[in-house]
């Protein structure tokens, strides 16, 4: 095992063989579906909820891990002998996730003196949470310091984001996660609306009239963000819509670099606020 343990949440959304081939250390979120509370990815999974969702009588909820949560891992690792844990989470203005884990730090590292735990808000979410952790666990892997893989990740932080388009931003509206992208609801009806996250929170960057004009704007943005054949590291995200996301796929291959790819779908509790048919990406440019 890494002298460097990796900790982050369920919805950083990171496919599940890198999770194990990584050694990635997971937290999970709480999808509360009536009276049910579900832990994500552990007893709610994907197809389940994605089956599920479109019938719901009632909007599901969500919660962030708590103290105690992140206590539970932290303590676990210890035990095994490790002195020296990043702790990777979602944007703090989108989930109080990153709080709880700060209180379990405070609370542990007392117990143990010789113990070290960064925690790091990413200030972002899905799989740009996702991306920071994958690479914080393979520079582990290699024998980086602590140190070294803190820098890393902030590092990446103002350089990743995602891009995604949804047929709806009811979920995102009802689940009070919508953040500037108010100003679109007045017409969400007749387009497809586009966002990312700027600054923690969610923005609306652009919008189309149908799916495919939706996925070649995104595209274009890309392209300004990191020009014509750039390298980058791009992970195609969907809720329940796999075809969809291989659809930007082929847009992404014609303009750019691929270093590394990934798909993954969204887990529940990020499913809920976005609904079933979103699609988009996550990424980050990569150095010569």
């Amino acid at each position: 095992m890494s002298k460097v343990a990796v900790v982050t949440e369920s919805v950083a959304c990171i496919p599940e063989s890198l999770i194990q081939s990584l050694n990635i250390h997971t937290v999970a979120f709480y999808v509360h579906r009536g009276q049910e509370a579900l832990r994500d990815l552990i007893t709610i999974k994907r197809q389940e909820f994605y089956d599920w969702l479109p019938t719901a009588s009632e909007f599901p909820k969500t919660a962030n891990p708590s103290p105690n949560d992140y206590l539970e891992l932290y303590e676990k690792l210890a035990l095994e002998d490790i002195r020296n844990i990043v702790s990777i989470h979602i944007s703090s203005k989108a989930s109080g996730a990153y709080q709880a884990a700060l209180v379990a730090k405070e609370e542990f590292i007392g117990r143990l003196p010789d113990l070290r735990i960064e925690v790091i808000d990413t200030v972002n979410a899905a799989m740009c949470q996702g991306w920071m952790a994958i690479e914080a666990a393979r520079s582990a892997l290699a024998g980086k310091s602590l140190d070294n893989i803190v820098d890393q990740v902030k590092g990446m932080i103002p350089v990743t984001r995602f891009m995604q388009m949804a047929d709806t931003l009811k979920y995102l509206y009802m689940g009070g996660r919508i953040g500037k992208a108010t100003s679109l609801l007045g017409s969400m009806l007749s387009i497809k609306p586009i966002v990312s996250m700027e600054d923690g929170i969610i923005v609306p960057i652009g919008k189309a009239r149908s799916r495919s004009k939706a996925y070649q704007t995104m595209v274009d943005l890309l392209e300004s963000a990191v020009g014509q054949m750039g390298k980058i590291k791009i992970a195609y995200m969907h809720a329940a819509a796999r075809e969809e996301a291989e659809k930007i796929k082929l847009l992404v291959d014609e303009r750019f670099t691929v270093v590394e790819e990934l798909f993954t779908e969204l887990s529940p509790a990020l499913g809920v606020h976005t609904g079933n048919g979103t699609a988009g990406f996550s990424y980050f440019p990569v150095k010569d």
